[in-house]
């Protein structure tokens, strides 16, 4: 007999502290079984992961697994370690039997993020213990005050619980008393006694390499008597320590309540000797095995620990040798100011957290195979970032791992963020599986589209509930396949499916286009308001209402409209009242920016024809790799946040979008999620979308670009641009999609990185503050008019062909200077207020067609390269229900060229007593107004009643202005 053998006769089992498939497979536990009498299996975290990530032995089921169904990782691992686990335990199977369920266990841990929770323990305990559906199989629940109820209520339900992280005494005869407990509960509810085992498992090297560390400083300060009596302490304790604990478990088993146990059946829970490899060369390798032997006992032993014993352990009945000397040398060690007690106190506290810093590696292994696996069905992203940045990133990614916050995200904790009403706007985390609970909904609405044979599907709407759908109108259409060019009317349609258009303006030019290019006899209206009191899809709708009952006929319009808004809203009374062919609902728990998977963006996508039910798989995807158990540094979503917000709070706060084409309008959708979302109390993001790419001398050290790219439809000078950025040191985040169709993708992982920058900076990513500023003065005035009031006067600063300049008198002062007699000058005047790292915000007041766009992209183009800032565009109203926010709201580094236009051919509102031009006039002044108000360095051009022609002479100021 080998000396592994002999433990038998002692009265203690050996179990192996490793698991792996292949060595399952290739018979290498059933050998150790037949040759070394080995009697168990103990699992952990590292064990795992060294097993999944050092081999291809599970690819194969990793493979299986994705492609049946994607999932989180978390389930991804059970998958792989339950199967390992039942394997093992059949292979211990015999044992079991022939040790009369006395032996022959596997162990499996809870997860070690549930520590301090109770009643998760419980939960994922159970589940666990029916998932594997083993006799043979012990749950491993850690030795924490949490634990201990667990551990007492776990064992009264008849589960086999080994408990695990236990260094001290005090604790151990916590855990003994509750499977005591346990036990009666669970023979008093008519349980076998014979089929309820547990461990409790002693942690014991661990206490040596802590009390060693202890040992050596307080050394340093010691006189040479006292030194050589607390010297040899060193590699003591801890078998003392084990050998005082099994004192306790003699006396815990014994006495009038055990016995009565006992007749019925009962089995001592053994005590379990973990962490014996010994971690200090200086000792005997095998330490920890021959100084612990003793009845009703198991040493779990890693593989090396296990091959030293077999060839030179030493055997012998030594775990009650000296105990007397054990109790001296705890007293010794604590009159040298050593408390074991402290000692074994910050042990269960970082084992805890090394328990879950394995497990995040193991998850993080999981991932990484998982995107293996996934291929380009997961859009990629790398980054690239110089040294000090991509320390800091890293450093916050730390932090959130350390503090799980990841978990505590989805579990939707408020104080992830500022701790106010963050919890109830994180519907969007599980939208994605909602909506494809119910996808058979969404493919109703378009078989109707389809069957109805509508040309055309306009959408009425603003911000959050227009931007997402026009991501869809010209990202899946036309009819062709390609890309769709950009303008109010642009928009596409699967074959047989009505063209989706998107109308999100005021401007009377832009309704009438949206209103020449369609057939209200063949068109389905879709109006979209989150709260239904929002001013201008309202009054939209009420347009093309009476053109829809002009064409219909009255009391048949409501046939053509579809309305999505939040239950209880004034939109759904409306839609109720007007007999809509049927109503959507969004959810109460997502904000508008947010919304674009859920009905907001998914109703006018399936009316279009895009494949919805693709389109979500998609999303759950990105979903699944930014899920709870993701670690931050494989959680792409959370990895883009930190970037966002980390080098956004070191001035890197211009987000520069740069999009293939076929996906650019993703740019625009992006613009309001993560301006709206952080641009607040004086901090925040400044998304650029649509910014031509220059060479990359024009570009100051405040921005971030991120590339997100079609692979299979990419534009090789966007390429080189955005390589040639890259080599200079500027940092760059590259995103690439295999098809359009991964655009849902992109949808979470910006919503995900959105909440996680807010985190960061230290703001609150739902909320909204100043957008409502600028309604509150344009409903003032939009009242007014309908009392038949006149909009106030207003006096030109300046004057010259037409254009008119205005200013408040902060902002004139700032004007009054040398050369401000000709518009050059004065625009030459304003964008001398631009330092470096500011930006300068174009904000048009006119129709959005291709040709004004032209114009206006001139004139941003124009300033940043004269002045090396960053430069955004906005058309209004639109840009006020999205990056207006963060224009008045984030921080002051804005210098803004408003501009308004006459309206030639403006058209009256239903119902009302103004006009559409009337509105937008009223909104750029209530715009102006508060951001004079809030001190942004800003002037209003007004262009005149030919835009076209005021836009093409001011352009030609701005270069004479940035000429000189």
């Amino acid at each position: 007999m080998n000396p592994l053998q002999t433990l038998h006769g002692f009265g203690q089992a050996i179990w192996l502290d490793f698991l792996s498939r292949r060595f399952v497979a290739e018979a290498g536990l059933k050998r150790l079984v037949q040759e070394d009498d080995l009697t168990g299996v103990t699992s952990n975290p590292s064990i795992f992961k060294k097993a999944i990530a050092g081999s291809s032995d599970y690819d194969s089921s990793l493979d299986a697994a994705v492609k049946d169904s994607d999932c989180d990782v978390m389930t991804l691992y059970e998958t792989l370690a339950i199967a390992d686990i039942r394997n093992a335990a059949d292979v211990l199977a015999p044992v079991y039997r022939d040790t009369k369920r006395a032996d022959g266990f596997v162990s499996l841990e809870v997860s070690p993020y549930l520590a301090n929770d109770t009643q998760a323990t419980i939960a994922e305990a159970r589940r666990l213990w029916k998932a594997v559906g083993r006799e043979n199989v012990m749950i491993k629940v850690p030795a924490t005050e949490a634990g201990i109820p667990a551990i007492r209520q776990l064992l009264g339900e008849g589960i086999n619980i080994n408990i695990t992280l236990l260094f001290a005494r005090a604790m151990y005869r916590q855990v003994a008393q509750a499977y005591l407990d346990g036990m009666e509960t669970f023979l008093a509810g008519g349980g076998d006694a014979t089929r309820l085992a547990s461990v409790a498992s002693f942690f014991v090297s661990r206490i040596d390499t802590a009390v060693d560390r202890l040992i050596n400083e307080k050394l340093k300060q010691l006189p040479a008597g006292d030194a050589d009596t607390l010297g040899p302490l060193r590699g003591k304790i801890a078998i003392a320590n084990a050998k005082l604990a099994y004192q306790d478990y003699k006396q815990l088993f014994a006495g009038p309540r055990w016995e009565a146990l006992k007749q019925k059946g009962a089995r001592v829970q053994r005590l379990l000797w973990a962490s014996t490899s010994a971690k200090n060369p200086a000792y005997r390798d095998v330490v920890y095995v021959e100084e612990l032997i003793g009845p009703d006992t198991v040493n779990t032993v890693p593989p090396e620990t296990l091959d030293a014993f077999r060839d030179h352990g030493q055997v012998r009945m030594s775990l009650e040798e000296n105990v007397e000397t054990a109790d001296s040398m705890l007293a010794m060690l604590d009159r040298f100011g050593i408390a074991l007690d402290s000692v074994t106190t910050k042990l269960i506290e970082e084992g805890v957290q090394l328990f879950a810093e394995a497990f995040d590696d193991l998850l993080a292994a999981v991932q990484k195979k998982r995107a293996a696996q996934l291929g380009s069905a997961l859009n990629r992203q790398s980054v690239t970032l110089p040294p000090t940045m991509d320390e800091a990133v890293k450093t916050a990614l730390e932090e959130w791992r350390k503090d799980g916050k990841v978990r505590r995200l989805w579990r939707r904790d408020a104080a992830v963020w500022t701790g106010s009403d963050e919890a109830k706007w994180l519907g969007w985390l599980d939208i994605a599986a909602q909506e494809s609970a119910d996808i058979g909904r969404l493919n109703r609405i378009a078989e109707h589209a389809r069957d109805m044979r509508f040309t055309h599907a306009v959408l009425l709407g603003m911000g959050g509930s227009s931007l997402g759908a026009e991501v869809f109108a010209n990202t899946f259409g036309p009819v062709s396949g390609g890309p769709v060019s950009g303008g109010p009317i642009s928009g596409g349609a699967a074959p047989g499916h009505p063209k989706l258009l998107v109308l999100d303006s005021t401007d009377p030019e832009e309704i009438k286009s949206i209103e020449d290019a369609i057939d209200p006899k063949q068109t389905l209206f879709i109006v979209s308001s989150k709260s239904g009191s929002t001013l201008e899809p309202n009054i939209l709708k009420d347009y093309f209402f009476a053109r829809a009952e002009a064409a219909l006929g009255k009391g048949n319009a409501g046939s053509h409209f579809i309305a999505i808004t939040d239950p209880g809203s004034k939109l759904e009374a409306t839609a109720r009242d007007e007999r809509f062919r049927q109503i959507c609902f969004g959810k109460p728990d997502i904000g508008g920016r947010y919304s674009v998977l859920s009905d907001f963006g998914l109703v006018p996508a399936a009316a279009m024809g895009v494949d919805v039910k693709s389109l979500l798989s998609s999303a759950e995807t990105m979903v699944y790799s930014c899920g709870a158990h993701v670690p931050p540094g494989e959680n792409p979503g959370v990895r883009l946040g930190a970037v966002l917000g980390v080098l956004g709070r070191q001035g890197r706060d211009k987000i520069t979008i740069i999009a293939s084409p076929a996906i650019a309008d993703i740019g625009a959708w992006l613009e309001q999620l993560l301006a709206e979302s952080t641009g607040k109390h004086g901090l925040g993001l400044v998304p650029l979308d649509g910014e031509p790419l220059g060479p990359p001398d024009v570009y100051g050290k405040d921005r971030l670009f991120v590339y997100v790219r079609l692979d299979n439809a990419p534009d090789k000078a966007q390429d080189d641009s955005v390589s040639a950025l890259e080599k200079i040191g500027q940092p760059v985040v590259r995103i690439a999609l295999g098809e359009r169709i991964g655009i849902g993708q992109e949808f979470f992982r910006w919503e995900m990185a959105t909440a996680v920058a807010g985190a960061i900076i230290g703001i609150n990513p739902f909320d909204q503050p100043d957008v409502e500023a600028s309604k509150i003065k344009t409903r003032a005035l939009m009242a007014a008019y309908e009392q038949g009031g006149t909009p106030p006067p207003e006096t030109p600063l300046f004057e010259e062909n037409g254009i008119r300049i205005f200013a408040d008198s902060t902002n004139a002062a700032a004007l009054n200077a040398p050369g401000t007699t000709t518009l050059a000058g004065v625009l030459r005047a304003h964008f001398a207020r631009l330092k470096p790292d500011d930006y300068c915000g174009v904000l048009a007041y006119v129709a959005r067609n291709d040709r004004h766009q032209t114009l206006l992209q001139n004139i941003r183009v124009a300033v940043r390269d004269a002045k090396h800032v960053a430069t955004c565009l906005g058309f209004g109203p639109r840009f006020l229900h999205s990056t207006g926010q963060a224009y008045k709201g984030g921080p002051n580094s804005g210098v803004f060229l408003q501009i308004t236009a006459g309206h030639p051919r403006d058209l009256a509102v239903p119902g009302r007593n103004y006009s559409f031009g009337a509105v937008i006039d009223a909104t750029a002044q209530g715009d102006f107004a508060v951001l004079n108000e809030r001190g942004r360095r800003a002037i209003r051009v007004d262009l005149g009643t030919d835009a076209e022609a005021g836009l093409a002479r001011l352009g030609e100021a701005v270069k004479t202005a940035l000429a000189e």
